[in-house]
């Protein structure tokens, strides 16, 4: 359903009385929503960030007003609860923040309107992490380039049957191509209407960045104009802890188990002011983006770090295409030399974009300590580019596979920790896997 069809809103804006937003479903789906006469869901909910002890959920609603949700845990008697307001300045959307939960604990949602139950069934449900630092196994699933055909649906139901605990994406998920906040929002509500999307993530954190689709125009860059709007819709449709500095960009970063993810934001900031690392030089992440990401990766005990975007970390690629971390060289080369300065181990290079599946080994010893991987996943739906198979020195697998998505599994009960990444299709035919140790 688009913005248009959820309460005709023509502003957005995120105002959540509980602080949240995320994804969505159907009012009447077999699961067992109950919808009242005068209210429903009509999108989600979807799981967003989770914690030990507090819970994300979003959903998209059809009338305006105050909604409730519910959470109680492994049959215990008392509820925990949140309240969120939907608004058409916040395009009916809504984010509910339960807090005071305990880790490593099921707990069954519900959401009212006017005391009247709209949302309650067997999977409406979210599973608390265990305390940061507890031995744990963690699977996330990250995926690109996604659009709302059978093809894209079948690799939501792979996901599902591998069982993350979150998935992570990495933008063009949807592809929007426009900053108008109607086609955004319109292009958010279809997306997030798809069934096997929807199941998904009813139980189960998502958490995504935005590539150069979502944010507005194919290979752009911050110089979009419009740019604000893409930003509203995308805090209105997600539910990740945190959005930028809270007034620019939307990166963002989460941990689960033995893995801290540094969600990047490659397209807001990029070219809108001078590098903060090499002065003449345009900048990729813009200053504040630095400084944040250099202090969290300072501070981070996680035994695996991943640093994803939506854009690759090389530049083996197409003839023509400049928007990838190469282009940048002087804030990739900066990054890397933090990293080694600093000795930070287990850090791991993410990206999607390019519509293939690829695998690098950077030689950066001298700079980093060690040598970083690079793990690229593309696209999950069916627009493989066999142009993008381009040579690098570094390259170590590389397959043009439609349907595809990346599956990270960090074990910290064993030592030294583990992380396995394997690349799978939509039938489950794995493509590539391997296994690095912290």
């Amino acid at each position: 359903m688009g913005a248009a069809a959820a309460g005709g809103a023509a502003a957005l804006g995120r105002r959540v009385a509980a602080g949240l937003t995320g994804r969505s479903i159907s009012a009447s789906t077999a699961w067992g929503t109950i919808a009242s006469a005068q209210s429903a869901i009509t999108h989600g909910p979807f799981v967003g960030h989770l914690t030990s002890t507090s819970a994300m959920v979003w959903a998209r609603c059809s009338t305006p007003g105050v909604y409730s949700l519910t959470a109680r845990g492994n049959g215990e008697l008392e509820e925990l609860g949140a309240r969120a307001e939907a608004t058409p300045e916040n395009d009916m959307c809504v984010v509910w923040r339960v807090t005071g939960l305990q880790a490593e604990t099921r707990y069954s949602y519900q959401a009212t309107y006017r005391e009247q139950p709209i949302l309650r069934g067997a999977d409406t449900f979210f599973v608390t992490p265990a305390a940061e630092g507890a031995p744990t196994l963690t699977r996330l699933a990250f995926g690109s380039c996604a659009r709302e055909d059978p093809e894209s649906s079948a690799v939501w139901r792979r996901m599902s049957a591998m069982d993350p605990h979150a998935v992570v994406l990495l933008g063009d998920t949807p592809y929007i191509d426009s900053t108008a906040l109607d086609v955004q929002r319109t292009r958010y509500g279809e997306f997030a209407a798809v069934p096997d999307f929807a199941d998904l993530l009813r139980t189960r954190s998502l958490y995504a960045t935005w590539d150069d689709h979502d944010f507005g125009a194919n290979d752009t860059d911050g110089q979009l104009a419009g740019k604000s709007n893409a930003r509203r819709a995308f805090i209105e449709n997600h539910a990740n802890p945190s959005y930028g500095d809270g007034t620019e960009g939307v990166y963002t970063k989460f941990r689960r188990g033995g893995v801290e993810v540094f969600l990047l934001d490659t397209r807001y900031f990029a070219g809108t002011e001078a590098s903060p690392v090499a002065a003449g030089q345009p900048t990729l992440l813009g200053r504040r983006q630095w400084e944040w990401l250099r202090q969290e990766l300072r501070a981070s005990s996680a035994p695996f770090k991943l640093l994803a975007s939506g854009m690759i970390w090389n530049g083996a690629v197409r003839p023509g295409k400049r928007d990838h971390w190469a282009s940048y060289p002087h804030e990739r080369e900066a990054l890397f030399r933090f990293i080694g300065q600093e000795k930070i181990p287990g850090v791991v290079l993410v990206g999607g974009d390019i519509h293939r599946t690829r695998v690098l080994r950077h030689e950066t010893t001298e700079t980093a300590g060690y040598p970083l991987v690079e793990l690229v996943t593309s696209p999950i739906h069916s627009g493989v580019i066999d142009a993008a198979n381009a040579p690098h020195r570094g390259l170590v697998h590389d397959s043009g596979e439609p349907h595809s998505f990346l599956l990270i599994t960090v074990d910290t009960t064993v030592t030294p920790s583990t992380l396995v990444a394997q690349f799978q299709n939509a039938a489950g035919r794995e493509l590539y896997s391997l296994t690095l140790r912290s």
